[in-house]
């Protein structure tokens, strides 16, 4: 009886083999999304992550996500080569993009999540744009440029069902965790005052802008740099740090350092918006006779005031002191001599009617004072600590991202940044404020510069996002972006 199986041609088993091989080896490399749709969950998958702004801090934060061991770095994306070098040499599959529009376009498919990096003006747009393709966000600090930006961030990630964290990573240390414990204890009692404060800026800050521009380096796209930000000329040493201390692109030392020192008592407090803001800003001399402000440039110092409801006392307000550029404020009494105040250069003291603690940079090293009341004083946990405490905040966001949007606790979501960032911003509104200059005349009738926004306490209105009774500072809540960019 004759067979009626065909020979089998060995060419076409070793076609269908080799296919079968690069199939299953392609599905770790596959997007969660499209291995199972909306809300699918595969717990052996990885996290697909594309990192646009990947030197520096970039490429750090890209690591941490990589040594999760739950995730794999897919694209990278950074508008210069000098900067992006580091991490293509990490990580050498990841496919390079310099314009992220364009990554964004082309291989949306082909991640879940986005890491942003990238200089504070840039943030919310690239931000949005993940969100709007269904990408879970972990951005640095400041989450926004602008207060605008901040409050749609945060309705986006709720409308768009999207997993988010800010890169303010002492929120998953221990350390606002115990002290949440103290405070909910009772142990310093009712609070009215804080402060908080930061040796920065280590960048110059107070200055004019350069009066002469430079040759665009050869590895940077210079208008994708820019971004939403105003048509300059390059001038040399802005990039890759020094921008911080110009307002078209950074939010000066409190953008920089405020999300890391204003958090712990933002959260132990349970700080939202504030209602009231006012400042002091320090100068330069422009020449032995005359000091300078100049608007273009973040003040070399300033201190801030902020006023909020406090939820515990309705009586009584909580005042928020913010300070830098070396500004400190009074040393505290119960604290010895040889003791460190808050952790040198940067610190946050919470002052209550009963008692009062601090702590550094993050949240680091709580202590009650006097310093002995430390160990004295016991609570019982009440707060869950994260894995790995501070570097442990990525590992949770991935984990989260995974999960699913609501499935997982996050120590800094947007509904929790967000307020922190729009807080931070409307500090720095004020301080903007107060170099408005305007002329009126003298009682001679000759015109003299004047500055209405100092010696004001400015109203908010946090629900319409507005200065009530100076509006001259609105201007700075929501900035025009040139074409080719928006939310």
């Amino acid at each position: 009886m004759k067979s009626s199986k065909k020979p089998v041609d060995p060419n076409s088993r070793r076609d269908f083999m080799k296919k079968s091989a690069i199939a299953a080896a392609g599905i770790t490399i596959v997007p969660r999304h499209v291995l199972g749709g909306p809300g699918f969950v595969a717990p052996s998958d990885k996290l697909l992550i594309a990192g646009i702004g990947v030197g520096g801090k970039g490429e750090s934060d890209l690591t941490s996500f990589y040594e999760s061991g739950k995730a794999e770095i897919a694209f990278l994306c950074d508008v210069d080569d000098r900067r992006a070098q580091a991490s293509r040499e990490r990580f050498p599959k990841a496919k390079y993009y310099k314009d992220y529009r364009e990554l964004f376009d082309k291989e949306s498919k082909n991640f879940d999540a986005v890491s942003v990096s990238t200089p504070d003006h840039n943030h919310a747009v690239q931000t949005m744009a993940a969100m709007k393709r269904g990408k879970h966000v972990y951005v640095q600090k400041p989450l926004t440029h602008d207060i605008y930006e901040a409050r749609k961030l945060t309705e986006a990630a709720e409308k768009y069902k999207v997993v988010t964290q800010m890169g303010n990573q002492g929120a998953s240390g221990d350390g606002v965790r115990k002290m949440k414990e103290w405070y909910d204890a009772g142990i310093i009692g009712n609070v009215k005052e804080v402060y908080v404060w930061t040796n920065r800026p280590v960048w110059p800050q107070g200055i004019p802008w350069p009066k002469t521009s430079s040759p665009v380096p050869a590895e940077l796209d210079w208008d994708l740099w820019l971004g939403t930000a105003p048509r300059k000329e390059y001038v040399d040493g802005l990039v890759p740090f020094n921008w911080r201390g110009w307002w078209d692109y950074g939010t000066g030392a409190l953008g920089d350092m405020g999300c890391h020192l204003i958090e712990p008592p933002f959260s132990v407090l349970g700080l939202k918006y504030p209602k009231e803001v006012e400042c002091s800003v320090g100068s330069v001399y422009v020449d032995e006779f005359q000091r300078g402000y100049f608007p273009e440039s973040c003040p070399p110092s300033s201190h801030v005031i902020m006023s909020f409801d406090n939820k515990y006392s309705a009586s009584k307000d909580i005042k928020l002191h913010w300070m830098d550029g070396g500004i400190k404020p009074v040393r505290p009494e119960e604290l010895g001599p040889e003791e460190t105040f808050g952790d040198g250069g940067n610190g946050a003291l919470i002052i209550g009617d009963k008692g009062k603690m601090m702590c550094g940079t993050y949240g680091l090293n709580p202590r009650l004072l006097p310093t002995s009341k430390t160990e004295e004083v016991s609570v019982p946990q009440k707060y869950e600590r994260v894995k790995n405490g501070i570097n442990g905040h990525y590992a949770q966001w991935v984990e989260a991202a995974i999960a699913g949007y609501g499935k997982k606790e996050l120590s800094s979501p947007f509904e929790i940044a967000g307020p922190l960032t729009e807080s931070m911003l409307i500090a720095n509104l004020a301080i903007r404020g107060y170099d408005i200059q305007k002329t009126r005349k003298n009682k001679e009738g000759h015109e003299e510069v004047y500055y209405p926004g100092r010696d004001i306490k400015m109203i908010w209105d946090a629900q319409n996002m507005k200065v009530t009774n100076f509006d001259e500072a609105n201007q700075f809540v929501k900035r025009e972006y040139p074409q080719g960019f928006s939310l």
